[in-house]
Order: structure tokens, then sequence, then C-alpha cells
């Protein structure tokens, strides 16, 4: 028997070694993806901070107004018809009389022309009705005709009178209805809204313009429901007040609660009130923007707070702390009470001397490290106020 050469056998061992080599790095990367990777440290985040202190909150309460006219109508035609002009546009001073709108006045002429028919058909009837029965008397007289039929006549004759009055006064509507194709000021003021433009068909009572009576001005503003009860107190009471018209922050004038609403807005949750300028109005305009203050009770050792510095959380209101030492924030939960201005009061939760976070809550958790921010535009802020990775994790 004759062996083999040994180069036969040299395919089968490269194969091998290959597959070997090929199971080795199958291997390694197995070993290498079950391995752990660390996680990547949380980067700082940069917020601005303040120390809380003790504050006197209240003593006097401001709110946001704006100037009405006492009396606002909407006018609107009391006929249906198409609007065919309206001379009057928006913040235009009006007259007592002056026109304000007009109507297409065809189909109401046409129906005034018939009323008249009307009544001139029922003369003629009326007319002919009382020289029949002046005739059928003289028959009546000489025993021709019975009383009955005399009476008959009569009631014909009283009929036709009826029915002649009834013309004339539907005559008379007509010709009201169009006399009221012109819509009229009824009194001097000043169109504050324009609601319909000519082309338009309307129905009786839809309004074409809101008109502002000539007259005393009100100051309107809305008030929260836990200072509804302090506000009734001064219902009625001279110069209880005081309102100051936006640009003339160093005028104020005095004002008297006239009138608070018997139901809070659905959707704000606060009352209308509204204060009589009385003499002082002669110098403001409708729809001017002012503030109206008045005095309450002031709070003592209070925590006054930016609105930005509280968040909620889990339906609770929060204030995030700042621990120096770590430099890390927890979150604190708080009370509030009536807001104050652009501030928020926190009534319980908060000690003097803590430092909170006023800017950049949002992207904050429990145990967050942070570094205070400090506007470089600021006077005496250095010039370094944050590292490049603070700032960038900020923008992050």
């Amino acid at each position: 028997m004759r062996a083999r050469p040994a180069t036969l056998f040299l395919p089968s061992i490269r194969r091998i070694s290959l597959i070997a080599g090929a199971g080795a790095i199958l291997l390694s990367a197995g070993l290498a993806g079950c391995s752990k990777q660390e996680a990547a440290p949380e980067p700082l985040r940069a917020v601005r901070t303040m120390v809380v202190g003790r504050d006197v909150a209240g003593g006097e309460a401001v709110y946001a107004a704006e100037i009405r006219a006492r009396t606002e109508s909407r006018l609107g035609f009391r006929v249906a018809g198409k609007l065919t002009s309206r001379p009057v546009e928006l913040g235009q001073a009006v007259r007592k009389g002056q026109l304000l709108a007009e109507l297409d006045v065809a189909d109401l002429g046409l129906g005034a022309e018939a009323a008249q028919a009307a009544v001139r058909a029922a003369q003629v009837n009326a007319e002919q009705a009382a020289s029949d029965v002046k005739r059928f008397e003289d028959l009546h007289a000489q025993g021709y005709i019975s009383t009955a039929e005399l009476e008959r006549r009569q009631n014909t004759v009283r009929a036709a009178q009826a029915t002649l009055e009834q013309a004339r006064a539907q005559a008379a509507v007509q010709g009201n209805q169009a006399r009221y194709s012109k819509l009229l000021a009824d009194v001097s003021g000043v169109v504050t809204a324009v609601e319909a433009e000519p082309g338009a068909v309307l129905g009786a009572g839809t309004p074409v313009v809101r008109l502002a009576q000539d007259g005393p001005r009100d100051v309107a503003f809305q008030v929260p429901e836990d200072q509804i009860g302090a506000l009734r107190g001064l219902l009625g009471k001279a110069g209880a007040l005081r309102v100051t018209l936006w640009g003339a922050e160093g005028q104020a004038l005095s004002a008297t609660l006239r009138e608070v609403a018997a139901a809070a807005d659905p959707v704000g949750r606060t009352f209308l009130a509204k204060a009589s300028l009385g003499k002082d109005a002669s110098e403001v305009r409708l729809g001017q923007t002012a503030t109206v203050s008045l005095g309450r009770p002031a709070r003592e050792d209070v925590r006054r707070l930016p609105l930005s510095a509280v968040a909620e959380q889990g339906g609770r209101s929060v204030v995030w702390v700042l621990d120096a030492a770590a430099m890390s924030v927890q979150p604190v939960p708080v009370v509030t009470g009536t807001p104050d201005g652009n501030h928020v009061v926190v009534t319980e939760g908060l000690q003097a001397g803590q430092e909170i976070v006023t800017a950049g809550l949002h992207v904050l958790t429990p145990g967050q490290k942070v570094v205070r921010y400090i506007d470089p535009k600021r006077p005496g802020a250095p010039a370094a106020a944050l590292p490049v990775s603070a700032t960038a994790s900020a923008a992050r």
C-alpha cells in the first residue's frame, strides 16, 4: 500500500486554523458585549439663586384695570334686510340722531304701499256700507224691510269701520318699518366696535355697531376670590380706591367702588368690579390702561419669592433649595399665599437664610449638582462667571 503525500493534509489544517481563529474573535466580542460600561457623569446645571430673607407683604393691593363707559350699547335694526351703507367708523364720535347705518328700503317701501292700498280699499267699503244703511233705514221706515234686516246692515257698517281702522293701524306699522331701515344714534357717544359691513344680510336685532355713551366713566378690574370679601366692604365709599393711568404714574385719581359681580368668571375664577371716576373722568380715554390700588393689612416676616422660583410637582408647590456645601439641590414643598405683585408669598416651608433657585429649575432633579450662574452683564460680576462645561450644560 502506498503512503499519501504530506501535502494532501495541508488544506485541512488551514481550515481548522481559520475556524479556531473565528471562534476566538466571536468569543472575545461576546465577552466585550457582556461587560458593563460606566455611565457618563451627569452634567452640571447652571442656576440662578437668591437668599431668602424676612419681608413685609401686603399693605396695598394693585390690580390691572381698563377704562370703560358707564353705558355701552350694541345697536341694530328692528327689521331684517340688506345693509347698504354704514357711514360711521370705529372710534368716531357721533351725535344724537346721526345716521349710523341704512338698509335696502325696496321691500319695506313696497310693504308700506300695499298697506296704504289696503287702507283705501277699506275706506271705500266703509263708505259703501254707510250709504247702504241709509237706504235701508228709509225702507224700514216705509215698512218694506224687517228690523232684523236693518240691524244686519248696521252691523255691516260697523264691521267695515273696524276693517278700516285695522288697515290704518297696519299702514302705520308698515310706515314705521320703512323708517326703521335707518339706524340712528339714540344718544351722543363714541363707536367702540363695528360688527357688520355693507352687503351683509342682517336679521332683526343683529348688532351693527357698539356705541359707548358720553357721560360717566368706570374703571373695570378683576379681583381674586380671597379679596372679594374685603372689597365688598368698600362699596359706596367715596375715594376708597386710587386709579393711576398708564403713562401718568405721578397722577392718581380717586374712585368710588360702584359694583361687584355676584358670581366669579368661570375661566379665571375672578370677580369683575367697577369703580366710578366721577368728575375726574374728563381726561381719561375709553380703553385706556390703568391700575387700581387699595390698602390692605400688611403681613410681617413673610417670604416673598419671584414667581419663577415656585414650581408644581405632584400637585404641590415646591421650591428648589441649594445645599451650598455639596452644591446640590433638593425640592422642598411650600405653602403659598396671596400673590403680591410679581412675587408670591410663601407662608410655610422656608426659613430665612436658605438659598433657593430662581431660574433654571425646569431641568433639575433631586440631588442635581449645580453651579451658580452670574450674569456677566451685571455690574460687579466676575469676568468668568461660569466654566465652559457648565455653560454648555446650561445651554443643553
